[in-house]
């Protein structure tokens, strides 16, 4: 059996991601923001999607790469006729002391052999595939309708050509400019040129400007990119990917939409972007957080939009087929009413860099204070409280084990801030938050396993209390860490370093698919407990999960390694890189040699 893996690359500008698959089709774009109705949706249905694609005469082989250190993508088209490349990018670049990026996406066609014929097909639809835009010609363009704002396509092809669809020889280089909401004023050719030059520029400066280990580098440069357009920079927002719907399995209807902000991973994502020495994104992502941090809510939601927002309502598109069948399709996320209370804690350790890290002036933090009350006072409530866990689930509640980890964390970095702003009140009540939590996940400790449970009174084991040694709970050194991770490989690992979240019955059956930033956590285990040589072997095994590009999905299949769920995956990447890093610094190769 073929191994399923996705079949495109992505490309961005912290405006707005696309996907552009092998067969040179956009295969999934939303426009306006990363959680708008897509324009071209192909990824979900062939037919209600749209298409924008270049395509040959006749059968061909495709190739595609990145321009090095960039997040550019080659498209190369081989057949009988000829060769030729699409280059395909969403400008982003330094002007007029802001960084520009429009909704705006380049397509820059080359002949490179021969004599190919080719065919441009642009069909953008609206409100998620139930409309079909209406084009009509311009004088060098093609305006098109849908219900909202307008899109336009600039080109130097023959609009008849591409009104008809009909192939044509590709004599030369062609250009084709699609924008939302604004026309292009511009020279065609020479705008596409200065745009892809200076695009080129900003993405090589940026790496330039990064502080990435020696250990993997390449792949942990094209983590820090896909990281990178996964933020939202308008407000700081990290989204977990940009797709909606792609299952964890086939058939399992476990198909969610991850094109929102999960406060829960603030933690790893800020840690990620600190590895490779990224302060502006950093500095925008605790700015989104402490926004919604300091909002008069009683509990934080595990989840808000990209601009913040509170109801992100769940429903079910039955107009789409879905990814190659797939259904349900779903816009939205109930989980955003889950009661999930170990983010109070996560929020407070990716916030203690403003307390600890002198790139910040502590003088600015002039509502530490009230912020901090509010953090203490929202675990103090939630504390011995049942919640929904780490891994959303619907119907169950419990005493978990990970939750208390990170209450017992976050009082960890609440004391180390109160006494930063030299306030005993909040050292008292943070110390006795530490003992609370301890308490509570000590109760999950199985002595004749010696094993933590994933909740108070249950036997079952989940790979999420790997942070438990992560996260120092557990001394790296100590027989007790080294015997957890030995009982959980026992249980939770799969074939060639993949690891289960958990083997139990869920709401929707036993999952069937590993989840991959899990086995970089088992990696960043196996490093801090001193075994090295493990951890290097299980991360070689990890990276061959990766589809052409290196881009790498939520949840690996381990029986064929298939790639399944939302892709790319913003925090599979960010395990990556934490795990690269992780290993890097034990071999004591903190920079590229």
């Amino acid at each position: 059996m073929d191994r399923h893996t996705y079949q495109t690359g992505i490309i961005g500008n912290c405006a707005f991601l696309a996907h552009i698959n092998k067969n040179t089709n956009i295969d999934w774009l939303c426009w306006p923001r990363f959680d708008s109705s897509f324009v071209f949706g192909g990824l979900l249905d062939k037919e209600q999607g749209g298409e924008f694609s270049i395509l040959p005469h006749g059968e061909y082989a495709s190739e595609q790469y990145y321009m090095e250190n960039t997040n550019i993508l080659c498209t190369v088209i081989t057949n009988e006729e000829g060769k030729y490349r699409i280059t395909d990018f969403a400008p982003r670049f330094y002007q007029h002391e802001r960084f520009y990026k429009p909704l705006m996406l380049i397509r820059k066609i080359e002949p490179l052999e021969g004599n190919p014929r080719i065919k441009v097909s642009c069909n953008p639809v609206f409100n998620y595939g139930e409309g079909k835009q209406q084009g009509s010609r311009g004088s060098n363009h093609i305006h098109f309708t849908g219900d909202e704002n307008d899109m336009q396509l600039s080109t130097n092809i023959s609009l008849s050509y591409i009104e008809d669809e009909r192939h044509f020889a590709l004599n030369d280089t062609k250009y084709l400019i699609l924008t939302y909401g604004h026309d292009l004023n511009a020279p065609i050719e020479s705008t596409a040129e200065r745009f892809l030059t200076e695009t080129r520029k900003y993405w090589r400066t940026w790496i330039k400007h990064s502080t990435i280990a020696g250990f993997h580098q390449s792949l942990v440069i094209r983590s820090a990119l896909v990281l990178k357009i996964h933020q939202y920079e308008d407000t700081g927002a990290i989204i977990a990917a940009s797709t909606t719907s792609l299952p964890e399995s086939p058939g399992s209807t476990r198909n969610w939409d991850y094109r929102y902000c999960w406060m829960r991973d603030t933690y790893y994502v800020i840690t990620s972007l600190n590895h490779v020495g990224h302060f502006e994104e950093m500095e925008r992502y605790f700015n989104y957080i402490t926004d919604i941090s300091f909002r008069d809510d009683k509990r934080y939601q595990p989840l808000f939009g990209i601009a913040g927002e509170r109801v992100l309502t769940e429903r079910i598109l039955t107009n789409l087929k879905g990814y190659m069948g797939n259904q349900p399709v779903r816009v939205g996320n109930q989980a955003y009413e889950h009661i999930q209370n170990d983010i109070y804690g996560q929020v407070l350790i990716s916030m203690l860099p403003l307390y600890t890290d002198n790139r910040f002036v502590f003088s600015e933090r002039k509502d530490s204070a009230i912020w901090l009350d509010y953090l203490l006072t929202k675990i103090e409530r939630t504390i011995d409280e049942k919640d929904a866990g780490i891994w959303e689930f619907r119907n169950l509640a419990n005493m978990h084990c990970y939750t208390n980890l990170f209450q017992w964390a976050g009082a960890k970095a609440a004391l180390k801030m109160a006494r930063t702003i030299g306030n005993k009140e909040f050292e008292e009540r943070a110390g006795q938050l530490i003992d609370r939590a301890a308490v509570h996940i000590e109760a999950c400790y199985d002595p004749e396993r010696k094993v933590y449970n994933h909740a108070v009174g249950s036997a079952h084991l989940d790979a999420s209390t790997l942070q438990l040694i992560l996260m120092n709970y557990l001394d790296s050194g100590s027989q007790r860490a080294k015997d957890h991770l030995i009982a959980l490989e026992q249980e939770l690992k799969g074939a060639n370093g993949l690891f289960y979240r958990y083997r139990h019955t869920d709401d929707f059956g036993k999952p069937k698919t590993t989840f991959l930033i899990c086995a970089f956590w088992y990696v960043e285990a196996l490093a801090i407990v001193g075994r090295l040589d493990d951890a290097v072997r299980e991360f070689e095994l990890l990276i061959g999960y990766g589809n052409h590009l290196d881009l790498f999905a939520e949840d690996v299949d381990e029986n064929d390694g298939s790639q399944w769920g939302n892709f790319p995956q913003a925090y599979s990447h960010v395990g990556l890189m934490n795990a690269a890093h992780r290993i890097a610094i034990k071999l004591d190769k903190p920079v590229f040699l």
